[in-house]
């Protein structure tokens, strides 16, 4: 299956009015409050600390006011539209990526990580004995071998001695483990990190752990609402239909636009291409979600190899994708505020109202440090839990206004050859969950991409992709990575 793309980078031209990059045949991309989105650029003069949100120069979700747009100067521009000596101040080198296929494979995930990280090892040129600091990200369903990823995978690949961490944020936990190797690094304190989650996952959905804890908010969604999984996504779903006229259709679509991208993917589960027939006629789960609309659970496990720029350029790699930012917010209730899943009482910080919900914060923030915006995407990697999920996520990561997000997939856009590329590896849909992997796991996917490397799902000259996801207990998860 061959794919073409419709805009190359060429296309991109600095539009003198706003200050901020713009593509041919792009609409105005906004944040919700009808300005187009440019994101503060990053300024390497600043150290103090950073702005409460009454006085961030930012307004709206992140956007410039009118008053303070500036003509872009003469600097040299790296593709991502990033001035050239802002490049490197918080860059990571990505020099490895590997995956264990995503399945039901029956095995411990100890074997799912080690054979991600030995792929990772190779991409990278690298050995076992290069490594000087292990980040894994912990699994809640393989006894204390997964409560302590770091030490489990460091011990399976052989002890040297090195610094081990371990880390779980649900969903974002592979985020968060890449931002602990990135800390590192940037610290000084260590050249090159592996990254490594894997998951062995029961059959059905997950289900909450058991027992009495008023303070969970997992268990409070379950024993207040009785919202199960599906239940919680089909509500998103119905929402969205009642404000924005999305249909059940729409959904479908989603499902059949990620099968075929990751049809040709070797490292998805589901490499079946699905009709709109198929999917609307599966069995009804969640009003109005199908069988074929929800993730499944899946065992499977992701890595990669970080190092600094510099060891990068010593080991004869002068143009590496780079981690360019790391996003790992939190939520902001200065009110009595019920948000699903989140429950919670008034701050204690006596903070003021936020601009933008809790995920719009998420991708906002990696914006931010990068000193780019939405405009400058070529593609995207979204937790699509659901079909409907993934339209939530194109108004999250700004890539269109509130009520926009189904035009902008009746139209192409989103699909390879489009505009804007979401999910070429087939997303969630064609992999299913495994928690601790799939955060790295979007991170390869978006290695791969800005390599050229990723066949016949390549989204043609890709250079700049973001990855968003939201853990359970108000984790954010978003890498924004660049060539």
């Amino acid at each position: 299956m061959a794919w073409t793309r419709k805009r190359s980078r060429s296309d991109r031209r600095w539009n003198s009015s706003w200050g901020h990059s713009t593509k041919t045949k792009r609409t105005s991309t906004s944040f919700g409050n009808g300005s187009p989105s440019r994101p503060r650029r990053a300024d390497p003069s600043e150290h103090g600390p950073r702005p409460r949100t009454g006085d961030d120069p930012l307004d709206g979700r992140g956007l410039r006011s009118g008053s303070e747009r500036e003509r872009p100067d003469e600097t040299c521009r790296t593709s991502a539209g990033r001035e050239e000596n802002e490049m490197s101040k918080n860059d990571v080198a990505i020099l490895g990526a590997g995956m264990h296929p995503w399945g039901k494979w029956g095995r411990n995930f100890v074997e799912y990580g080690v054979t991600a990280i030995k792929e990772a090892m190779k991409d990278a040129g690298l050995e076992w004995k290069d490594v000087d600091f292990v980040v894994g990200g912990d699994t809640m369903r393989n006894g204390y071998p997964g409560y302590v990823a770091g030490a489990t995978f460091a011990k399976a690949m052989g002890w040297t001695g090195i610094p081990i961490a371990s880390c779980y944020a649900a969903c974002a936990t592979g985020a968060h483990a890449i931002e602990i190797a990135r800390t590192r690094i940037l610290s000084g304190m260590a050249e090159v990190v592996v990254v490594v989650g894997a998951d062995t996952t029961p059959k059905g959905f997950l289900a909450p752990t058991r027992g009495e804890r008023t303070l969970d908010p997992d268990w409070l969604r379950f024993r207040l609402l009785g919202a199960t999984n599906p239940t919680y996504f089909g509500l998103y779903a119905r929402r969205r239909m009642d404000l924005y006229g999305a249909t059940e259709e729409d959904f479908a679509r989603i499902k059949v636009k990620n099968s075929r991208h990751g049809f040709s993917n070797p490292n998805a589960r589901y490499k079946k291409v699905f009709t709109e027939e198929e999917v609307l006629d599966s069995p009804l789960v969640a009003d109005p979600l199908r069988l074929f609309e929800i993730c499944a659970t899946s065992d499977g496990g992701a890595a990669l190899v970080l190092t600094s720029l510099d060891f990068a350029r010593k080991r004869g790699v002068s143009n590496p994708v780079r981690v360019s930012a790391v996003s790992t917010v939190s939520p902001t209730f200065p009110n009595t505020t019920i948000d699903m899943p989140e429950f919670t009482t008034d701050s204690a910080a006596g903070i003021p109202a936020p601009d933008r919900s809790f995920k719009d914060s998420i991708a906002h923030a990696a914006y931010q440090e990068a000193g780019i915006g939405p405009e400058d995407l070529d593609l995207a990697e979204v937790y699509d839990l659901s079909s409907a999920l993934e339209l939530d996520w194109y108004e999250n990561i700004g890539l269109c206004k509130p009520g926009e997000a189904e035009g902008l997939l009746r139209s192409g856009e989103t699909a390879i050859g489009g505009r804007i590329p979401v999910n070429p590896s087939g997303g969630l849909g064609c992999f299913g969950e495994a928690v601790p992997a799939q955060a790295i796991a979007q991170v390869c996917e978006l290695t791969w991409q800005l390599r050229g490397e990723a066949g016949e799902r390549q989204v043609e000259g890709a250079k700049v992709g973001i990855t968003a996801n939201q853990g359970l207990f108000g984790h954010g998860s978003s890498v924004l990575c660049t060539r």
